[in-house]
């Protein structure tokens, strides 16, 4: 019996996203724009220490923007999977883009961005992808402020579309259990060590209150909170930070005290039961994820930035254009006419 075309295109889709990761390499614009990546470094390095807090957004746009995957079946057009592409940079046209999803409201860096975006094109015309330029930018601004440096093989290219829906259902969320992360990891070839290491950036980040208030003041709908969070914790946290459960514009440390080091001292918190996110509490609801934290915290410093360095390297790998896929958009924010 002959294979129907649905899953003749669905295999030829599939081997095509595989074999594009291995186009990705180190110095790939070394004759085609040699100086890029030197341009992107120096754009951070003299900008991030007027604003640290940079470097967490920048990571988080990283992640966000790898974690996106869409196929439009319906047309049997496999070539619009979206992984690494620089798609969380489009605006909203006649649809809503990722950049309007709730989980990326939040976000910030596009103009940081931009600006990068356009001294490179001055450089170079055409040639380096906004997608590179994220995730060279997130791996610059995290090493510029003293935490770990990884490879960043370069040549992806962006994608052309943008889609809120994808966006909601694909990045996950901070009251996601240990289930629906192990699942949305594993729907992008991550496994449980790679959810243990990539949470671990939540070491310098900030959050809104509104992130994670029903914790605090109505877990399960009837006023209560979360038995999974330190008491005391969660009593500090009512009385001088999030006063109450609509509270959307004061900011807390992910990691108390730490913020603006990238070490293990965020896994210190998980174990005490004082992750801010349900996401965070999760690790420790699967015996994998929570000897892993264990692990890590019998560790030295160094072998958490090698393991983070592997797992963030696997990660912006995922589903990436190259070759003749996307486009090497003009401006980030807008699809080339």
């Amino acid at each position: 019996m002959k294979m129907s075309n649905y899953f003749k295109v669905l295999i030829l889709c599939l081997l095509a996203v595989a074999s594009t990761q291995a186009q990705l390499q180190l110095g790939f614009y070394t004759y085609s724009c040699p100086s890029a990546e030197q341009i992107i470094q120096n754009f951070v390095h003299e900008h991030i220490h007027n604003a640290p807090s940079l470097a967490a957004t920048l990571i988080r746009m990283h992640f966000h923007d790898c974690f996106v995957r869409w196929c439009w079946f319906e047309t049997l057009e496999c070539a619009s999977f979206k992984g690494c592409d620089a798609s969380i940079l489009l605006n909203s046209t006649n649809k809503q883009a990722e950049k309007d999803a709730p989980p990326n409201l939040t976000v910030r860096g596009f103009d940081f961005i931009d600006r990068i975006k356009s001294l490179v094109e001055a450089e170079c015309p055409g040639v380096v992808s906004c997608a590179d330029i994220i995730a060279l930018s997130a791996r610059d601004s995290i090493a510029a402020t003293g935490g770990p440096y990884w490879k960043v093989p370069t040549g992806r290219r962006d994608g052309v579309i943008s889609n809120l829906v994808e966006a909601r259902n694909s990045i996950p969320a901070p009251f996601h259990n240990i289930t629906v992360l192990q699942t949305l990891f594993g729907n992008q070839g991550l496994d449980l060590k790679d959810l243990v290491l990539l949470s671990g950036a939540h070491t310098i980040g900030i959050s809104l209150c509104t992130s994670f208030s029903n914790r605090l003041y109505n877990f399960t709908g009837k006023g209560d909170q979360d038995p999974s969070l330190d008491s005391e914790y969660a009593e500090n946290l009512k009385t001088f930070k999030c006063k109450n459960i609509n509270d959307n514009t004061t900011i807390v440390e992910m990691d108390p005290g730490s913020r603006k080091t990238f070490d293990l001292s965020y896994y210190n918190q998980v174990v005490k039961r004082r992750g801010l996110f349900e996401s965070d509490s999760a690790l420790l609801n699967n015996p994998v994820t929570k000897a892993l934290v264990t692990q890590l915290l019998h560790g030295s410093l160094e072998n958490f930035y090698a393991e983070f360095a592997k797992s963030i390297e696997k990660m912006g790998q995922i589903k990436v254009k190259t070759g003749s896929q996307g486009e090497i958009r003009k401006h980030c924010a807008f699809v080339n006419s």
